[in-house]
């Protein structure tokens, strides 16, 4: 697989874990309704989701992280 198919599959995997839970959370302790349910849940998993980005070294192509709340950039062995 490569690193970019990985990248976004990670990237997929954690937005949807996030939007789950999210959207749970917006439903049992909000009052809020309808489309307001899952927009709120999109927009949460959008911004606390990790990014991940494939990128292209001399050495090959490597697979590097970024998070809200961890400070700069890492990469995944």
């Amino acid at each position: 697989m490569s690193k970019q198919i990985k990248a976004f599959v990670f990237q997929l995997g954690c937005f949807a874990i996030l939007f789950v839970i999210a959207r749970y959370l917006v439903a049992e302790y909000t009052g809020l309704t309808g489309y307001w349910i899952p927009l709120t849940a999109f927009v949460i998993g959008t911004l606390l989701a990790p990014k991940f980005h494939a990128v292209k070294t001399q050495e090959g192509e490597k697979l590097y992280w970024k998070w809200l709340f961890v400070k700069g950039v890492r990469e995944i062995k």
